[in-house]
């Protein structure tokens, strides 16, 4: 798990949530530009959505480890809105020294979030599956509550 930094975590889903989307950008003008086709909307729309997803979930992850304030937290979930914000974001967390190199999170870490952080990092193959089951579960929710208004 050593190869694996806040920093290469971070950047990986950044950089995915932005490709995503362009991806949905041309969907979208594909249906409402030419109104040739409207499946690149249904098939990038749904990719974006879980990568949107996977983004918050490692940005919180990467946020609770890295110990940014609330403030940045928020900005860095933000981030995701925009189009292409999260490699701005991303640019900007690197620049102030947010994305480390090493993970921060202990056993013996002072709070419950950063403890559990530390768990997480520790099973990272467990992790990973709880991860695979949270964008899931999430992914779900949306579909069921429908699209943005």
């Amino acid at each position: 798990m050593s190869s694996l930094t806040p920093r290469s975590l971070f950047r990986g889903l950044a950089v995915s949530e932005a490709i995503t989307w362009a991806l949905l950008i041309v969907g979208m003008f594909l249906k409402y530009v030419t109104e040739t086709t409207d499946v690149a909307v249904s098939i990038f729309g749904m990719v974006h959505g879980v990568v949107f997803i996977g983004y918050g979930l490692v940005t919180l992850i990467v946020a609770i480890d890295q110990r940014w304030s609330p403030g940045r937290t928020v900005l860095g979930l933000a981030a995701a809105v925009p189009p292409f914000a999260t490699l701005l974001f991303e640019a900007y967390a690197d620049r102030r020294g947010l994305l480390g190199r090493e993970w921060l999170s202990r056993p013996d870490s002072p709070t419950a979030r950063v403890r559990a952080v530390c768990w997480l990092l520790r099973h990272h193959r467990l992790a990973a599956g709880l991860f695979v089951v949270a964008v899931a579960g999430l992914t779900g929710t949306a579909l069921l509550v429908g699209p943005p208004a």
